[in-house]
């Protein structure tokens, strides 16, 4: 059953003009609240952007890549505490693929925008930008928005041909 959600749970950069459910986007929060981290610290604190203003401004801050935010009805931004944790990258990392899993189970899709050490166009960092918009301060780390909604398109789902088992390796690389 995971195997097959995994198997269909693509990357969308297109969604329809339609809100995501309150109780739809409470569930993927519990998920992501839920995950594991480190010694479970669970460094992490998370912002729910669905103001269109602040959607389209959060889409300049990576011009490479992040444009797909404006069109999303809802976004996720992960940040994370490195002074809590070390592995605050990890441990967000993690909690915004359980809330991708369980947006995929609610019928939804979705798009990771990495923001940690991805440049802007002013040069000063998309990290910088997004605190900015965010009213972020204090030592909280941006690493990534997670935007989401129902899909505008379709893709199709990954097949046996889309595994390279020569990737994977038994007790030694050689």
């Amino acid at each position: 059953m995971l195997f097959e959600l995994l198997k269909k749970r693509r990357s969308i950069r297109k969604f329809q003009e339609k809100s995501v459910e309150a109780d739809k986007l409470e569930t993927i929060l519990k998920a992501g609240l839920i995950s594991p981290s480190g010694k479970n610290k669970k460094p992490w604190e998370f912002v729910v952007v669905d103001d269109s203003d602040k959607l389209e401004k959060l889409s300049k801050a990576k011009p490479a890549g992040g444009q797909l935010v404006k069109d999303a009805p809802v976004a996720i931004v992960a940040l994370g505490e490195e002074e809590k944790s070390d592995t605050w990258v990890e441990d967000c990392s993690i909690a915004l693929t359980f809330m991708q899993l369980e947006a995929e189970e609610q019928g939804l899709k979705s798009c990771w925008v990495q923001i940690d050490k991805r440049p802007s166009e002013d040069g000063r960092g998309a990290d910088v930008i997004a605190r900015e918009i965010l009213g972020i301060e204090g030592d909280l780390k941006v690493l990534a928005i997670l935007a989401m909604g129902y899909p505008e398109q379709e893709r199709p789902v990954y097949t046996e041909d889309d595994m390279d088992f020569t990737k994977v390796h038994y007790n030694s690389f050689g």
